[in-house]
């Protein structure tokens, strides 16, 4: 490799504030969006130390993939999400005319064809309502999660978005909460009289958290601060064990969205509702990822088909049978 057409890790790195700064200020990006690009360019960083790579060329990118995808099992959507950030870091490396930055790779590399693996778990209302169960509303702390969770669950809400709620967000009289979601976009979203209830008892328990008077934030820690998202998880994971749910796959406080999107969809409410409440850009996102039809659902659907229904008919007229012995085979 000539290094004389490659850019060096320190001339790399040494804009990432000024980027970010940047993005902000011009483009209003999210706290959200900001927090995610630092942590996928400090993984890139760490990466590149930790396999001596000291020039970003189309080696060490293609290594990174490898890395992400054997080492951190990271699906297809995570992977194109870090290449991304490190693509739009690349266009500002441009603007600041960085030497050689038209030759960073990151361009040439393409995307993953599959977002996920498989499609994510939404849990059925039963395994919802034991995951509930476990939740200790006898406590201060029990009251707050059970308000957290449900919020996820019957609103949709993302957990970053439940952890920059303000009690100003709150509307009891019209029934309405305002949430700020990805790109700092901001919809209303209508609650239910079991939502404001639900609500109101966290009220009437926040009073007992320190900094209640001079906090903004609709959810406390113990210590008075802002209810970390890392705190929401870690609590999220623990009820999951409690309950012991059987799941095929992994239940994070994302699965409560997509258990919420399902829900509706079960509940035949139109798609585009849901992608509205769900604060979607598109309605493919949300038909992709969001709808999980039950087994009941799709045993339904395979009833209609026109053999299925003939059959159906044959057994109920007695023409056909099954013989409860079989001859033993010789």
């Amino acid at each position: 490799m000539n290094t004389n057409q490659a850019v060096s890790k320190y001339h790399f790195f040494k804009h990432i504030h000024n980027f970010i700064d940047y993005r902000t200020t011009i483009y209003e990006t999210s706290w959200q969006t900001n927090k995610t690009n630092l942590i996928d360019l400090a993984l890139f960083k760490d990466f590149l130390k930790m396999k001596g790579h000291d020039y970003i060329d189309g080696r060490a990118v293609m290594d990174f993939q490898f890395y992400l995808k054997k080492q951190r099992l990271n699906c297809g959507a995570s992977i194109n999400r870090k290449l991304f950030t490190l693509r739009s870091y690349a266009k500002y490396l441009n603007l600041e005319a960085v030497p050689n930055v038209k030759k960073l790779p990151f361009y040439d590399v393409l995307k993953c064809r599959r977002g996920y693996k498989t499609q994510p778990t939404a849990l059925s209302e039963k395994q919802i309502k034991s995951l509930f169960k476990t939740i200790d509303l006898t406590s201060l702390l029990g009251i707050r999660n059970y308000a957290v969770y449900s919020l996820m669950y019957l609103l949709g809400l993302r957990v970053g978005e439940v952890h920059l709620l303000n009690i100003e967000d709150i509307d009891f009289k019209s029934k309405k909460l305002t949430v700020l979601g990805k790109g700092n976009k901001k919809r209303i979203m209508p609650m239910a009289d079991e939502m404001i209830h639900i609500l109101q008892q966290w009220i009437a328990a926040r009073k007992y958290f320190l900094n209640q008077n001079c906090s903004k934030a609709l959810f406390l820690s113990k210590k008075g601060n802002r209810l970390a998202i890392r705190t929401i998880e870690d609590n999220f994971n623990k009820l999951v064990k409690k309950a012991k749910l059987q799941t095929h796959q992994k239940v994070t406080c994302h699965t409560m969205r997509h258990s919420f999107a399902s829900l509706l969809n079960e509940k035949q409410v139109d798609l585009i509702v849901i992608q509205n409440l769900l604060g979607h850009a598109s309605p493919i996102t949300t038909a992709n990822y969001y709808i999980h039809p039950s087994l009941k659902k799709v045993k339904d659907a395979l009833e209609k088909l026109p053999g299925v229904i003939y059959l159906n008919q044959l057994w109920k007229d007695g023409l056909l049978s099954f013989q409860n012995k079989y001859n033993k085979i010789e």
